[in-house]
């Protein structure tokens, strides 16, 4: 009986749990985004790996600002930086940030907040190919804030990004 009761409550404080981040699961596309360092939640070794699919079922936020790199106003959509760090529980106070031919910026962790920057994966609706500065850019709001029009904030904005890591 002890045992049966035993049994009984593991199945309910199992089934009761939600399922935690640590159940990110395995991209099924090209992975487009690969996230190592201190971070609670990974699917692939020690690292949390994302395809476009992924990071579109993170909640979206969609940014329009005018950058210094492209004609007029245009319409960002991705995650949220604040959003992704949450998700995954990354700790430490800096992002370094890679694109895919190894130039690499710092984020500071400062900057993942609310209403701040995004790591984009659609430009006017569009995906964007890496000729275009895809497949994912890191876009500030830069129209909404003139703290967001400085030579700092442009450095941070990387383009052609395929890696994080979540560094002290």
């Amino acid at each position: 009986m002890l045992r049966a009761l035993s049994h009984a409550m593991a199945v309910v404080a199992l089934s009761a749990t939600p399922l935690l981040a640590d159940d990110l699961a395995v991209p099924e596309g090209d992975v487009i985004l690969t996230v190592t360092g201190s971070l609670d939640v990974t699917n692939v070794d020690d690292s949390a790996q994302f395809d476009l699919a992924m990071l579109e079922d993170l909640d979206m936020t969609t940014i329009e600002t005018s950058t210094i790199w492209t004609e007029g106003e245009n319409s960002f959509q991705g995650v949220s930086l604040a959003v992704l760090v949450d998700a995954l529980g990354i700790e430490g106070t800096t992002l370094k940030a890679t694109a895919i031919n190894d130039y690499a910026i710092e984020i500071p962790m400062t900057d993942a907040v609310e209403g701040g920057p995004i790591v984009a994966y659609r430009m006017d609706g569009n995906t964007m190919s890496v000729r275009d500065k895809g497949p994912l850019w890191v876009i500030y709001p830069y129209d909404s804030n003139s703290d967001y029009r400085t030579e700092v904030i442009y450095s941070r904005s990387i383009w052609q990004l395929d890696r994080l890591e979540a560094v002290d």
